[in-house]
């Protein structure tokens, strides 16, 4: 049996629309707004297919270099090899989202701000690097007796 080798060759499920989210896309998709150097996840939307990254990009996080009428540029990474390379893809909006992966940082640095300047009116020197997280604290369980358990000797008397 033949083997397709197109451009949307084993997308089946990768570039098929979620659970009750088949049909008209919304119309938020397209009242968001990019700006050069914002933080985008491609994400393919199967319904449509002008403007459609290839299969590769799907799922990868990039930065927005252009913005058209109707689609962004992304700048991307690709492993090729041993290495990285630089990739320029034009996509249409209703295939980019704005990434989360900075939302964290942006909160912390935040909240470090806000404990520099309690400190600095308290006049305590502050440490704010994050450490790991520990082992956890040690505790014994009661109300349970150890229990030895061993097999049953194999028997082979009928």
């Amino acid at each position: 049996m033949g083997h397709s080798h197109g451009l949307r060759a084993g997308t089946r499920y990768a570039f098929s629309r979620n659970f009750k989210e088949k049909g008209q896309i919304r119309l938020s998709t397209y009242l968001k707004t990019y700006r050069v150097g914002d933080i985008v996840d491609v994400k393919v939307n199967g319904a449509v297919q002008k403007g459609m990254p290839y299969k590769v990009y799907n799922g990868k996080t990039g930065v927005v270099y252009n913005v058209t009428k109707s689609s962004v540029g992304v700048l991307l990474y690709k492993v090729v090899g041993n290495r990285y390379m630089e990739k320029r893809i034009n996509v249409r909006i209703e295939h980019v989202k704005h990434s989360r992966s900075r939302e964290d940082f942006i909160k912390r640095v935040k909240l470090n701000a806000e404990k520099k300047r309690q400190a600095k009116e308290q006049g305590v020197h502050l440490h704010l690097k994050r450490q790991p997280v520990g082992p956890r604290e040690a505790h014994t369980v009661e109300g349970s007796a150890p229990e030895t358990i061993t097999p049953i000797p194999y028997d082979t008397h009928i």
